[in-house]
């Protein structure tokens, strides 16, 4: 059974690009019915996005997210930032009616839909892979800083090796039968291969969350104030193509997080059980016991 969950680990690693501790993603998810989810990142809509917004180093501030989202133009800015906060709002709001109907799917087609709404305008082609539409050259790069630069997969006329790596990570990830750990793994599998000239992480954390909720999982924001060290972190990701880091830090940034056990977590609970553990084991083994005992024939 070993050998071969180890082999069903290799092949999930190389189809995606990267590896990572699977024992540190939480199996005991808290679930709740599909529209309570929608209906929690409705509510939480402008904080959501000026979260994601801040990510892109976007100088708007929350209230002023507010401020647009209720349809009034906010002034003393580029319209390029103005227009990234309305597609964030927009993308968000067809994620939640796919999963509100019923319709959202972890494929090509959702994902190059929700593309062409949070790109709109800003990367050059949006709503296809590269190499599908007028570009078939450029490949762009990742700057990473001091780590010099991550280069993706090169863009080819009609995207054969991204549509490939996509198939393949596709028909690994659907093994996966946690919802948390499935959608965090796409998230990082998109941001890693690429597969638009721009928009990759913000997309690929829109389908991310669309597997959570379509489970009944809340979706994950990634605080604004947590916005250096999630770039820290994706910066060691493409580094090392090591997300035990970042799967730590998305699971940390989870609305029930003090709610879950990892695998981890569990083996150190039985390994070192607490006060109140060995009371209630000793007392639960001493009720077993008497039940035994009033079970026996009496002579």
């Amino acid at each position: 059974m070993n050998n071969t969950n180890e082999s069903n680990n290799q092949d999930l690693f190389h189809s995606l690009g990267f590896q990572w501790d699977r024992s540190i993603v939480p199996q005991n998810v808290p679930i709740h019915d599909v529209n309570r989810t929608c209906f929690r990142l409705q509510k939480m809509l402008a904080q959501y996005v000026w979260d994601a917004s801040v990510l892109e180093g976007n100088p708007f501030t929350y209230p002023q997210v507010k401020t647009i989202l209720d349809g009034v133009t906010v002034g003393g800015h580029k319209l390029s930032d103005q227009d990234q906060v309305r597609n964030l709002a927009s993308s968000t709001k067809e994620l939640l009616r796919l999963v509100k109907s019923g319709e959202f799917k972890l494929d090509k087609e959702t994902f190059t839909s929700i593309h062409a709404i949070v790109a709109r305008e800003e990367a050059f082609e949006w709503g296809n892979f590269r190499g599908e539409g007028n570009e078939k050259n450029y490949t762009p790069h990742v700057g990473l800083g001091e780590a010099d630069d991550y280069i993706p997969p090169a863009t080819m006329d009609g995207a054969p090796e991204l549509n490939k790596i996509f198939s393949d990570g596709l028909v690994q990830l659907d093994k996966l039968s946690n919802p948390l750990e499935k959608g965090a793994a796409f998230f990082l599998f998109g941001a890693l291969q690429q597969f638009f000239f721009d928009g990759n992480k913000r997309t690929s954390r829109m389908m991310m969350n669309g597997v959570l909720m379509s489970n009944g999982i809340d979706a994950i924001s990634i605080p604004a104030s947590r916005a250096q060290e999630f770039n820290e972190k994706m910066v060691d990701f493409y580094v090392k193509r090591n997300a035990t880091e970042m799967m730590s830090f998305l699971v940390d940034c989870h609305p029930d997080a003090s709610l879950m056990l990892t695998t981890s977590d569990e083996n150190k609970k039985n390994e070192h059980p607490s006060v109140s553990d060995v009371t209630d084991r000793i007392i639960a083994t001493r009720s077993d016991n008497l039940i035994k005992q009033d079970k026996k024939p009496k002579p």
